[in-house]
């Protein structure tokens, strides 16, 4: 008769477990080095025990083998990233492209081509899309130049600060030149000073203005005694009278 078929579960016996353990394992390195003898392959076996000791085998050198076998991970794990955000560029790309030929067909709308395949509702939707976008651009409109207006005044408001800056400075030159123009006021002055001091110092020559008014006959005396000038004064007189 044949063994039956042994249920594959965890040993509950402590010392069978572990004898157990050592039959397999055993079994199993001696298995693996036959696969790479027989079939030219590189194996590598790794065991850890329930206490945690180390049993090996590498046919070709545990760290050659350990390398050999992340360089193929990582390329796997790039193939699969790879793959996996190609697919995902490619649904971008679709939805993308979607989107591009829905927007075509809505400016198209827009600017009152292709309307033959739209429905009345799709055309009065159009109808009103169109009306709140003149909206919008009358009212930009509007902002727009109610700001120019503001702008413009703000530059009025400068350029009349300017002009009367200006006209003040051309005022007071005007003034500074006018008075350059006239001579000192003290000029004439020492004129008529100098004019009273000679006359002073000269009274001989001074005339005597004050007016004389002669009511009847006065008593002149001999010309003989008389001096020159008052000779000739009586004569002016006398001839006057007469």
């Amino acid at each position: 008769m044949g063994r039956g078929r042994v249920e594959l579960k965890r040993i509950e016996n402590k010392i069978n477990r572990q004898v157990t353990f050592s039959k397999r394992r055993n079994g199993l390195l001696k298995k693996a080095y036959e696969l790479s003898v027989l079939c030219d392959a590189e194996v590598a076996l790794i065991i850890f025990s329930s206490r945690g000791k180390l049993y090996e085998f590498g046919s070709a050198g545990m760290l050659k083998t350990l390398e050999r076998y992340q360089k193929c991970s990582y390329v796997l794990q790039d193939a699969t990233v790879s793959d996996r955000e190609a697919q995902n560029w490619h649904q971008e790309v679709g939805k993308l492209k979607a989107r591009v030929e829905l927007l075509q067909r809505s400016q198209r709308h827009l600017l009152g081509e292709d309307l033959g395949p739209l429905s009345i509702k799709e055309l009065q939707q159009l109808e009103r899309q169109l009306e709140v976008a003149l909206t919008h651009v009358r009212s930009r409109k509007t902002q727009v130049m109610l700001e120019m207006m503001d702008e413009l005044r703000r530059k009025e408001r400068i350029l009349q600060e300017v002009n009367k800056s200006l006209r003040k400075k051309l005022q007071e030159a005007e003034g500074q030149a006018f008075n350059a123009m006239q001579p000192p006021p003290h000029a004439w002055d020492s004129h008529a000073v100098a004019n009273n001091a000679y006359a002073m110092q000269h009274p001989s020559n001074a005339v005597d203005c004050e007016p004389t008014l002669q009511i009847g006959y006065q008593y002149a005396p001999p010309e003989s005694s008389m001096p020159r000038h008052e000779q000739a004064q009586n004569n002016y007189m006398q001839g006057w009278m007469v």
